[in-house]
């Protein structure tokens, strides 16, 4: 699914013109975008958290060369499903 999919449905469950539907779909965009950008977490009860975590400076070794890359230590971000959206996966994958 594609954010165009995802507004088509929108738009049909909440019985939105897909105008409408863009515009909600990108307000509740932007309010996850600018929570995480503040560094904030953010937990979508039945669905899921986003967050950070960070990970440490280190060394790796270039598999084509062999030589050893210093690689810098970073944020990244992380989507950790929540326990609704687990089971609901976990019950489509054994049907």
């Amino acid at each position: 699914m594609n954010k165009k999919d995802l507004v088509g449905k929108i738009a049909v469950d909440a019985r939105l013109t897909r105008a409408q539907a863009a515009s909600a779909l990108e307000a509740f965009l932007g309010g996850i975008r600018a929570s995480l950008l503040r560094g904030d977490r953010v937990r979508i009860s039945g669905f899921g958290t986003f967050g950070f975590s960070h990970r440490k400076a280190r060394r790796i070794r270039n598999p084509r060369g062999g030589n050893a890359i210093e690689v810098a230590a970073k944020r990244v971000l992380r989507f950790a499903p929540g326990v609704s959206l687990k089971s609901a996966i976990d019950k489509s994958a054994k049907k």
